[in-house]
C-alpha cells in the first residue's frame, strides 16, 4: 500500500530543529515563571518574618542575634 510521498531527510531535520527551538523557548518562559514564583514566595516569607519581628518589639539586630544563638545552641551553622 502506498502511503504517499516520503519526506526528505532535510525536511525532517528542519521540522525537528523547529520543534526543539519552540521547546527551548517554552522552557525559557517556564523557567522565568518559576523564578518569579520563587521570588514571590521569598518576599511573602520575609514579610511574615518582618511582621513577627515588628510584633515582638525587637529590633532587626536583636532578632538576628537570637536566631544565631538558637542555631549555635542546636548545633547548626549560622549563615
Amino acid at each position: 500500500m502506498a502511503r504517499g510521498p516520503r519526506k526528505a531527510v532535510e525536511e525532517k531535520i528542519a521540522e525537528k530543529e523547529e520543534l526543539i527551538g519552540a521547546l527551548k523557548a517554552r522552557l525559557k518562559a517556564e523557567q522565568t515563571e518559576l523564578e518569579t514564583l520563587y521570588r514571590e514566595k521569598r518576599e511573602k516569607d520575609l514579610e511574615g518574618l518582618n511582621q513577627i519581628i515588628a510584633e515582638s518589639g525587637l529590633g532587626f539586630n536583636e532578632a538576628a542575634d537570637i536566631l544565631k544563638r538558637y542555631l549555635q545552641e542546636n548545633g547548626q551553622q549560622s549563615a
